[in-house]
Order: structure tokens, then C-alpha cells, then sequence
């Protein structure tokens, strides 16, 4: 397994110019609002739940509601634009990277590492799903407790 890398400042560019290609595909407004919400989200490294891509954005755009960010995230959401990141907590918590990849979750602090996992993936699904349905995606979630939240030996 090995760390999902996050896309460097030079790379944010690029990133952001596909993403206002994304939204003008998908019939979606690319409005200044929507452009700071993503690029917060794509420079976040913590998984941020929308209150907390809020409480950093309205620093800079006094005017945006956090109702306008959940309606954002779900909207980029719905058209594959983000990632809702499974976890313990009952807030939601999001990402751009749209890179394969899994998530480990630590029960304590919350933090959520990205990892990659070709074994995982390439594994073959149970026979006894055939008769369930198709499998179009797998995504793995491991809770457990970090090493900083680990008792030191």
C-alpha cells in the first residue's frame, strides 16, 4: 500500500482550468463561488467537511453561506466533480482527488489518510455476488487508530 500523492501548487492550474472545463460539460455555471470551494478542496490535504471548507472560504469571500457550500459540494458530487469520503463521524467529509484510491480512518482524531492498494483492486469479486449484480466500484475503508493517537512503546 502506498500514500495517494496530493497535486503539488504548480499542478493547481492545471487542475483548476479542467475543472471549469468539467463544469461548462456538465451545464454547470462556473461561478467565483464554485471556483473557490473547489480550489479550497483541492489544496486540502484533511478531508474537509463543508463547515469546515466554510469557516476557511469566508475569510476571503465574506459574502458565501454555508448553505451555498452544501449545495455546491452536493452539485459537484452529483456530477462526479468531488468525492464524499465515507467515515465514522455523521458529518460528511469530501474530496477532489479522483485518483483510485482508499481511505484509512482513525476512530480516535478522525484523520483520514488516502493509500492506494493494487492488490485490493485487482482482486476478483466473490462468486457469490454474480448473482447479486454488476460491481462498477470498490472503494476500501479501514478504521482503526493512527500512530500519533497510538499509545508510544
Amino acid at each position: 500500500m502506498s500514500q495517494v500523492k496530493q497535486p503539488t501548487p504548480h499542478a493547481l492550474s492545471s487542475l483548476m482550468t479542467e475543472f471549469e472545463n468539467s463544469c461548462r460539460r456538465a451545464d454547470l455555471k462556473v461561478t467565483h463561488q464554485r471556483l473557490e470551494i473547489y480550489r479550497e478542496l483541492t489544496e486540502a490535504h484533511d478531508h474537509p467537511s463543508a463547515e469546515m471548507l466554510y469557516r476557511r472560504i469566508i475569510t476571503r469571500l465574506p459574502t458565501i453561506s454555508l448553505d451555498t457550500v452544501y449545495r455546491t459540494l452536493a452539485t459537484f458530487e452529483k456530477h462526479g466533480l468531488i468525492t464524499r469520503v465515507q467515515t465514522v463521524e455523521s458529518q460528511a467529509r469530501f474530496e477532489a482527488e479522483m485518483v483510485k484510491h482508499h481511505h484509512a480512518v482513525c476512530s480516535k482524531c478522525g484523520v483520514i489518510t488516502d493509500f492506494t492498494w493494487e492488490t485490493f483492486d485487482a482482486a476478483q469479486v466473490p462468486d457469490t455476488l454474480a448473482v447479486w449484480g454488476k460491481v462498477f466500484k470498490r472503494h476500501a475503508v479501514l478504521e482503526g487508530i493512527c500512530t500519533s493517537c497510538s499509545p508510544k512503546v
